[in-house]
C-alpha cells in the first residue's frame, strides 16, 4: 500500500485560469457532476486546504473560542458518523446507497449540534464558507488531462492522499474503484 502524499500545490493560472475554464455543471447528470467534483478534489486539495484554511484562520482570529467548539463538534461528528457506517449495517447500507446524503446529514447534525452552543455564525463562516467555496470551485471547475489522470492513480491505488482516504471514508470513491476493479477483471479474462 502506497503511503500518504499530499498533493502539490497548483500554480495559481492553473487553479483560477479564467471564465474559459470554468462551466456549469449538468445538474440532469449527477453521476457526471459528482465525478467532476470528485476529480477536482483531489487534484486541487493543496491549493483547497491552503484557502479553506486562510479562511478559518481570519475567522478563528476574530472568534477563537467559537471556532475551538465548532472544530470540535465536526470533527466529532465527523468520526463518529465513519465509525458508525463501519460498525453499524443499516448505516453502512444508506452510506453505501445514498453518499451524498450521508454526507450533506453530517453537516446537517453537525450545524444543530452546533447550534446548542450558540455558534452558529463562527460555525457558518469558518467552517461552512470555505466548504462552500471549495464546492463551488469544484463544482464550476473543468478538468484538465493531468487532473483526470492523477484521478485515475488515485483510485487505481497508485497514489494515496488525504483528500483521497477523507472522499473513501465518505463513500465518494467506491465507485470509482469497482469500476476499475471491473475493467480490469474484463481485461484479465480476455
Amino acid at each position: 500500500m502506497p503511503s500518504v502524499e499530499l498533493a502539490p500545490l497548483r500554480p495559481w493560472d492553473d487553479f483560477f485560469p479564467g471564465k474559459e475554464r470554468f462551466a456549469k455543471p449538468d445538474v440532469r447528470d449527477l453521476a457526471k457532476w459528482n465525478n467532476r467534483v470528485v476529480s477536482n478534489l483531489l487534484y486541487y486539495q493543496t491549493n483547497y486546504l491552503s484557502a479553506g484554511l486562510l479562511v478559518f484562520l481570519a475567522v478563528g482570529f476574530l472568534n477563537p473560542t467559537g471556532m475551538v467548539v465548532g472544530g470540535a463538534v465536526v470533527t466529532l461528528v465527523f468520526v463518529g458518523s465513519v465509525w458508525a457506517a463501519e460498525n453499524k449495517a443499516v448505516i453502512k447500507d444508506f452510506k453505501k446507497k445514498n453518499p451524498t446524503v450521508f454526507v450533506v446529514a453530517v453537516m446537517v447534525a453537525s450545524y444543530f449540534l452546533i447550534s446548542l452552543f450558540g455558534g452558529v455564525m463562527v460555525f457558518f463562516f469558518g467552517i461552512t464558507f470555505p466548504l462552500l467555496l471549495i464546492f463551488a470551485h469544484a463544482s464550476l471547475r473543468l478538468r484538465n488531462m493531468k487532473n483526470k489522470l492523477e484521478n485515475r492513480m488515485e483510485g487505481a491505488g497508485l497514489k494515496r492522499s488525504p483528500m483521497g482516504i477523507i472522499l473513501e471514508a465518505l463513500g465518494q470513491q467506491e465507485d470509482n474503484l469497482n469500476k476499475i476493479q471491473d475493467f480490469l477483471e474484463s481485461k484479465l479474462k480476455e
